[in-house]
């Protein structure tokens, strides 16, 4: 206790020189906590909204379907068998069928897929709903970014053009019923979404699906034409993107923590040159080497601790206050072809503050140790004249 209690007077006596070294360090443990937390809120986001528009809890894939290869589409359907139906009816499957096709949107092509969902179904939040049949239009639903790319509105009429199971061509006039607004672009993305039984009738795949959406009630079927794909493997593609995104953001608050360590690392030097006499004083008065060396180690790793004291006066109150209003991202970001909201909410998990006091604290603390390791081959009597041996 003596020893830090010491070091405290010593730092506290140093005026403006320890203060800038805490501010700059304290900055430092903001901006780790800020980002990380930032970059949690959004891996969060992103799971809940993929898994709420998307994937539930699981895909049971065609076993020829890959959704990185669209010539696989021609072949990536299979029959639904009776005991899937018997799921499908009580909305613990929702199958999914997807084709290739074209819209001519003010007489301009575009490539599309083409998905047929059922319009009762309650498990993902795409408004399928907006689906139900009423008379003879052919009603479909598309995302914002589909929208926008193809400057269609709800109420407008498109001419759709496909190719069923056999390779003959087809088209026909759609309705959009719905412009859905959303954080997932997979589900948006030069896409266009009908009735399951329509897309079934204009292709001549009946009772076949591409992908079956689970629910929570799903019970596993034995069934050769199909492959389950859990979360794991559904978000992996997610999960890379967030984890490379942390580590280019490291590079940046390294550099900032480097800087503070730094200022540490030359104080200490500096002071212990200058506090030569007070170093051979304490020897002369019964101190052992290694007693001085960690009086003057501690000294330079409580920077880290008045840092998190510094930082928590004018951190917590920022973080309140982005937890409330959510930080802002720019439109063009939520382009960019992974799921992201207008706003993200930030997620400080007390694992992600203690990890960074802890690094900051052992990081800071290692810095003072170094030079302090030169008060261990002084001399006393050299000491006491200020002279370095």
């Amino acid at each position: 206790m003596l020893a830090f209690k010491l070091a405290f007077k010593n730092l506290i006596g140093a005026g403006l020189k320890t203060w800038l070294n805490v501010l700059v360090l304290s900055l430092s443990f903001v901006i780790i906590i800020f980002y990380n937390s930032m970059m949690d809120g959004w891996d969060q986001q992103a799971q809940t909204d993929t898994i709420a528009w998307e994937i539930g809890q699981g895909q049971l894939w065609e076993k020829d379907y890959d959704p990185y290869d669209p010539y696989t589409l021609i072949d990536a359907h299979a029959p639904i068998s009776p005991e899937m139906k018997s799921q499908v009816e009580s909305d613990a499957l929702v199958p999914v069928l997807i084709t290739q096709a074209s819209v001519y949107p003010q007489g301009r092509m575009q490539n599309i897929l083409l998905k047929g969902i059922p319009s009762d179904q309650q498990l993902l939040d795409l408004p399928t709903s907006a689906l139900g049949t009423d008379g003879d239009e052919t009603k479909a639903i598309i995302g914002k970014r589909m929208a926008e790319a193809t400057k269609l509105k709800e109420g407008d009429k498109v001419l759709l053009r496909w190719r069923d199971k056999n390779g003959t061509f087809d088209a026909r006039e759609i309705t959009i019923a719905n412009v859905f607004d959303n954080n997932v672009p997979s589900i948006d993305n030069g896409q266009v979404w009908l009735p399951l039984s329509t897309l079934q009738d204009m292709t001549g795949m009946q009772d076949e699906a591409t992908l079956l959406v689970t629910g929570s009630n799903y019970v596993p079927v034995n069934n050769e034409n199909w492959t389950f794909k859990g979360h794991e493997f559904l978000l992996a593609d997610l999960k890379t993107i967030i984890q490379s995104k942390k580590g280019s953001a490291a590079i940046m608050y390294i550099l900032l923590l480097g800087i503070a360590l730094l200022a540490i690392f030359d104080t200490q030097v500096f002071s212990i040159f200058r506090r030569q006499k007070e170093i051979g004083t304490y020897i002369a008065l019964g101190m052992t080497r290694s007693q001085v060396v960690k009086l003057f180690t501690i000294e330079g790793g409580a920077h880290s601790i008045l840092a998190a004291v510094v930082g928590a006066i004018y951190g917590i109150p920022l973080f309140i206050y982005l937890k409330n209003v959510g930080i802002p991202i720019p439109a063009a970001s939520q382009n960019a072809g992974v799921p992201m909201a207008s706003e993200i909410i930030p997620v400080y998990g007390i694992s992600l503050i203690l990890s960074t006091i802890l690094l900051v604290v052992i990081a800071a603390t290692i810095v003072s140790y170094l030079p302090a390791r030169k008060i261990a081959r002084m001399n006393p009597t050299e000491a006491l004249k200020g002279k370095i041996q």
